[in-house]
């Protein structure tokens, strides 16, 4: 996988991540508040929670990827690229 693909793959779990933990908080709002009483919500409430968890494992082993991929050659540390990065 190229690494563009890699950080687009990144960037989509982390939106589906963010994503399923606000549809989390939304649903757990509504059971609290409007305390529905339909026999299919219990277990719809919770779908957006095993979601979250899910995507937090994925984008972490991910994201863990991506970061390995972009580490320096440990045998160039010439003063030029502590230069340009400064």
């Amino acid at each position: 996988m190229s690494e563009s693909g890699r950080a687009l793959l990144v960037q989509r779990v982390g939106r589906l991540l963010c994503w399923s933990l606000a549809a989390g908080m939304l649903t757990a709002a509504a059971d609290l508040v409007l305390d529905p009483r339909a026999a299919w919500w219990r277990s719809l409430w919770l779908l957006p929670w095993y979601l979250t968890g899910l995507s937090v494992l994925a984008w972490a082993v991910l994201r863990a990827r991506q970061k390995a991929a972009q580490r320096p050659d440990e045998e160039d540390v010439s003063p030029e690229r502590w230069e340009q990065a400064a």
